[in-house]
C-alpha cells in the first residue's frame, strides 16, 4: 500500500452526507437568535410598563408578531440542533440514543407549537379571551 495523497488516505473513511448543512443551519439560527434578542429586549425595555395590556397591544400588531414568530422558531429550532448533536456526541447506547431524540424532538415542537398559537392568537384576537 502506498502512501498517496491525503485526499486518497481518507476517502471512505467517514461521511459526509449532512454535516456541513447542520452546521450550516445552526450558525444562521445563532445569527438570527443574535439578531431577535436584543430586538425584544429593547421592544419590553421601551415599553411603558409590563402589565398584560401594554404587551398584548404591543405583540398585537403585526411587526412585532411576525419578529417574535421567528424568533421563537429560531430559538426552537436551534435549542433542537444543538441538543441533537450533544445526544449524538454523548449517548452511546442506540437506544437511549433514539429515546433520546425522540423525547428530544416531541418536546421542541410541542414548546414551540404552543408558543406560535399563543402568540398568533395575541396577534389575531388582541389577547381576548
Amino acid at each position: 500500500m502506498g502512501t498517496g495523497t491525503g485526499i486518497g488516505r481518507v476517502r471512505g473513511l467517514g461521511s459526509a452526507k449532512s454535516g456541513a448543512h447542520h452546521w450550516v443551519v445552526h450558525r444562521f439560527t445563532a445569527i438570527g437568535n443574535l439578531l431577535l434578542a436584543p430586538w425584544l429586549l429593547v421592544s419590553l425595555v421601551r415599553l411603558p410598563d409590563l402589565g398584560f395590556e401594554t404587551v398584548t397591544a404591543w405583540l398585537s400588531s403585526p411587526f412585532s408578531a411576525v419578529a417574535m414568530l421567528l424568533f421563537v422558531v429560531s430559538t426552537f429550532w436551534h435549542l433542537r440542533m444543538g441538543l441533537q448533536v450533544v445526544i449524538e456526541d454523548y449517548v452511546h447506547d442506540e437506544g437511549n440514543k433514539f429515546a433520546s431524540l425522540l423525547a428530544l424532538n416531541f418536546s421542541v415542537i410541542a414548546a414551540a407549537t404552543l408558543a406560535v398559537i399563543s402568540i398568533l392568537k395575541i396577534a389575531v384576537t388582541g389577547g381576548a379571551a
